[in-house]
């Protein structure tokens, strides 16, 4: 682009042809395409004049429950349909003032809830590495976008693994940067204290240059953290020394984790030794009670953020609705989906009077064993290896007859979430039936520099 072979002009149109090659994978519930071509036009000629921005030339899909003033975001749910967007998010006017092209909203879970992206009202996404299987969630039609080079990178949520794990099952790089590390002012929201902005890009680089634009200090958002935010571009190189690596042993043990998964974990580790690491395995005393408290404490997050939409102010309102109880009861109960649902009534009983004590405030007592536990192994390992999710893509409609099977498919994830720690997760490879796999490191708190500094080395192995 600066030697001017290709324009960005070209490059739009390009990504267009894609989007509608692959309209059938569903990873867009809306394309900006006269839009994205117009602000093409614009960016080439500020790069002719030399004062286009960092991301002049990026061209990125966001998740459709990030907000885009004067464009519609739905969060991939039916009570948010036709619903625009009056103001941006934070992470959006940054990106547009270093003048990234956003080029569509991507299809999600619905309200970022679940792991295979097959809870979203506008359907499913299907995985390029083959269509009969999940794309991951609840971040998939981000990941599918760039995978099917529909765009050059996509911006997520991860809530409790919804970047990095359909990263994994996609063969890219998903990044969960340390909780308030960047602004989630105009990001709708699931659960508060878990929500994190991230990435989905194909190389390191990309990621550590989205991450320096959109993290942060932000007036909007009273839970950022006010650390200056490294030069991590200009510092990105393989890193100097040997480091300590710690893997959890379940992974490798247990029952629940895919042979292949373990087999690629097993090389990861093999190969950092050989290179002259410390890689030691360690058991997480607390590795029963992961999903047990995420979904706790998530799902009574996500009662009380939701209980905003009721059918009165905004969204979808049932024509069925008679009186005020009719119209909270049938907008809800029509708007939402089946999941979205199963969410709010966990939430809603462990808040209860009479299980409030039981459940919730214990959860949140045991978020802070978790944190601490992760703490303590992170003072003594330079980063904690997992696998990113503890088998590869499934197949799309596979029944589970219980809930908290899928649910279990965060084990490895919610950790990195509980902690608020920042976590990545690198492709290593296909599996037998060509399915990608991922592998996931974690680092300490703010520790994104060290974190992407080792990822770029770790591909390298």
């Amino acid at each position: 682009m600066q030697n001017g072979k290709i324009t960005v002009s070209s490059l739009v149109k390009k990504y267009l042809e894609q989007i509608k090659a692959h309209a059938n994978l569903n990873a867009f519930n809306e394309v900006f395409a006269d839009e994205a071509i117009a602000q093409a036009a614009l960016v080439d000629k500020r790069i002719k004049q030399g004062v286009a921005g960092r991301l002049a030339g990026m061209v990125i899909g966001i998740k459709d429950n990030i907000c885009y003033k004067g464009h519609k975001v739905s969060a991939s749910s039916k009570i948010l349909e036709n619903f625009t967007s009056v103001y941006s998010s934070t992470i959006v006017e940054r990106l547009l003032e270093e003048d990234a092209i956003i080029i569509g909203r991507c299809n999600c879970d619905e309200f970022a809830m679940g792991a295979t992206n097959e809870n979203s009202y506008f359907g499913p996404v299907k995985n390029l590495a083959n269509e009969a299987h999940v794309s991951g969630g609840s971040s998939g039609g981000s990941a599918v976008a760039v995978q099917a080079n529909m765009c050059h990178a996509a911006i997520g949520t991860d809530t409790g693994g919804s970047v990095r794990q359909p990263a994994a099952f996609c063969g890219l790089i998903g990044m969960k940067p340390t909780y308030g590390r960047i602004s989630r002012y105009g990001i709708i929201a699931y659960a508060s204290t878990f929500d994190q902005v991230g990435t989905v890009t194909r190389s390191v680089e990309d990621a550590a240059l989205l991450l320096e634009i959109m993290a942060g200090a932000d007036e909007y958002d009273s839970t950022l953290s006010q650390q200056p935010v490294p030069n991590y571009t200009d510092e990105l190189a393989l890193p100097q020394g040997k480091k300590k690596i710690a893997y959890l042993q379940d992974a490798l043990t247990g029952e629940g984790t895919d042979t292949e998964v373990k087999k690629s974990l097993k090389t990861a580790i093999e190969k950092l030794k050989a290179d002259g690491h410390t890689v030691e395995p360690v058991s997480f005393k607390y590795l029963e009670y992961l999903v047990p408290t995420y979904y706790i404490l998530v799902t009574a997050e996500a009662s009380s953020n939701l209980a905003r939409y009721d059918g009165v102010h905004y969204g979808y309102r049932s024509p069925n609705a008679v009186d005020l109880l009719s119209t909270y009861k049938k907008s809800r109960s029509e708007g939402f989906g089946k999941e979205v649902k199963r969410r709010i009534m966990l939430g809603t009983f462990v808040l209860s009077a009479g299980y409030y004590d039981a459940y919730y405030a214990k959860a949140q007592k045991m978020r802070r064993l978790i944190r601490d536990k992760t703490n303590e192994l992170l003072n003594q390992y330079d980063f904690i290896l997992t696998p990113s999710a503890p088998e590869p893509a499934p197949e799309i409609g596979r029944k589970e007859t219980d809930p908290v099977t899928t649910y279990m498919a965060d084990i490895f994830t919610v950790q990195a979430s509980l902690a608020g720690a920042p976590a990545i997760s690198l492709p290593v490879g296909n599996n037998i039936a060509g399915l990608p796999l991922g592998l996931q490191l974690l680092a300490k708190s703010f520790g994104e520099k060290e974190l992407l500094n080792f990822a770029q080395y770790f591909l390298t192995l």
